[in-house]
């Protein structure tokens, strides 16, 4: 299942892909009884939810046209947004799925996170702030789900050619990743053959943490 606010947007990511049971579902992340309803509706069809994904997300200065705006002149409702669709949202669905999870015995959370989250940014503050409370997210609903056979992982990328302004930004290796290269990292977390990796933030930024002189 793939949710989103925008129903045609992801009624159409859900017709493009080839498995061909792909269900699509509208969903306000920041709106606890539209996760609540979203998730009832994958369960009603599918009967089980072993993987999902937390990815809504994004820098609330970019989203909301601030521009260059200081956060200190921000609008409340551009603080809220960013906490709130970056952070809340992972909260609302992680509570919306756990028991599901818990009751099959297995189940794999995913947190996208950011290297924002961990290097900070004076221009998204609340979409930093989220993104490190989604490591602190990610510990914690580990420990709730280990007694159950349910993990929990963060992955931080750094700059993804998903726009093109991530190509410019800096990292060590010279270049911004690929989506490709960030789902696979995903999938592996996913698998079977991550199976005792729980509770821990993965970064894949190109080096771009990694610090020191340029």
């Amino acid at each position: 299942m793939l949710v989103d606010a925008d129903r045609t947007a992801v009624e159409a990511a859900a017709s493009a892909l080839p498995v061909g049971r792909a269900m699509a579902a509208v969903a306000d992340v920041r709106r606890w009884n539209e996760v609540e309803q979203a998730v009832a509706a994958a369960l009603a069809r599918f009967g089980r939810i072993d993987w999902m994904i937390n990815s809504a997300g994004g820098a609330e200065h970019r989203v909301l046209g601030l521009g260059a705006t200081p956060f200190h002149a921000y609008p409340p409702e551009a603080i809220d947004w960013g906490l709130d669709v970056n952070l809340k949202g992972a909260v609302y669905f992680c509570r919306a799925v756990l028991p599901t999870m818990i009751g099959q015995k297995r189940g794999v959370i995913i947190n996208l996170g950011s290297v924002s989250g961990l290097e900070g940014s004076a221009s998204a503050v609340c979409y930093s702030a989220a993104k490190s409370g989604l490591i602190g997210l990610t510990k914690s609903i580990a420990l709730c789900g280990a007694p159950h056979g349910v993990r929990a992982c963060c992955v931080s990328p750094g700059p993804v050619l998903t726009r093109p302004g991530m190509a410019a930004m800096r990292t060590r290796l010279g270049r911004a990743a690929t989506p490709d290269e960030v789902v696979d990292l995903i999938l592996y977390l996913c698998s079977s053959r991550a199976a005792f990796i729980t509770g821990s933030n993965h970064v894949i930024d190109g080096g771009r943490v990694c610090g020191g002189p340029d």
